[in-house]
């Protein structure tokens, strides 16, 4: 399962679909999130061309106060796209790029956790049956395959750097950086104090507690063995003294 990838910061831009890197013509969803409140943040964007803008200000058109959508891209759109509050605050900063080759590599926009499922696409724009795909992480070779996609199935921080795929007899995609935070899930790090201090405990009573309670049993069993053979001698004399009555 690929797991979604995840904002370092209070507020992220989360681009649909994830990856930064898009043909012409291809339609982007751009959205600001926010953990406490996302009302009050716009996309802006800084191109070469035009400086800073706000979506809806020469470029996209807003579907909400927070999202915003480029319908038909082109390569004047290229550019770092980020998130911006009416107080200046600043999200996460996006490169995204337009592209008119034939190739184009899809890989997660955002940070994956570490021990997450990752799928790198390799995308070509006419789609060919006996297509060859290639794959390299930082210019070396990794992998080949004719399926389009290359899994890293539990992502390392040393899987991290600049991938690139390419088609063979159908070029070759830009790089895109797969970024890979190193901290791990709170299901897989160390007890916590609070814990390890309880089993220590536990312990403790467990260790401290046996002897008096096997010392506990074997005297119950030791004086109950001995009621037992008390009561056999009693009932035994008992008897005895019947039988010399009766003779008598």
């Amino acid at each position: 399962m690929q797991l979604t990838p995840f904002c370092l910061m209070l507020s992220c831009l989360r681009v649909s679909p994830d990856r930064s890197q898009f043909f012409r013509y291809d339609s982007i969803s751009l959205s600001c999130e926010h953990q406490l409140n996302s009302t009050g943040w716009k996309v802006k964007r800084k191109t070469t061309v035009g400086g800073v803008r706000s979506c809806s200000s020469g470029w996209g058109s807003a579907s909400s106060r927070s999202t915003c959508i480029i319908g038909n891209t082109y390569p004047s759109d290229s550019g770092v796209y980020w998130c911006e509050s009416e107080d200046g605050e600043r999200s996460n900063s996006v490169n995204i790029t337009i592209t008119d080759r034939t190739v184009i590599l899809e890989s997660p926009v955002l940070p994956v956790s570490e021990g997450a499922a990752v799928i790198l696409r390799c995308k070509a724009e006419t789609n060919s049956p006996d297509h060859m795909f290639n794959y390299y992480k930082d210019g070396r070779s990794i992998s080949s395959n004719s399926t389009g996609e290359m899994i890293i199935h539990s992502v390392l921080k040393s899987d991290e750097g600049l991938y690139k795929c390419s088609i063979t007899g159908g070029g070759e995609s830009i790089g895109s950086w797969l970024a890979v935070d190193g901290s791990l899930p709170p299901s897989s790090s160390a007890p916590s104090a609070s814990s390890s201090n309880s089993d220590h405990r536990l312990m403790c009573h467990l260790v401290v507690g046996t002897p008096y309670l096997l010392s506990t049993i074997l005297l119950g069993l030791i004086y109950k063995d001995r009621k037992r053979a008390a009561r056999t001698v009693t009932e035994s004399r008992g008897s005895n003294s019947v039988v010399m009555e009766i003779v008598v």
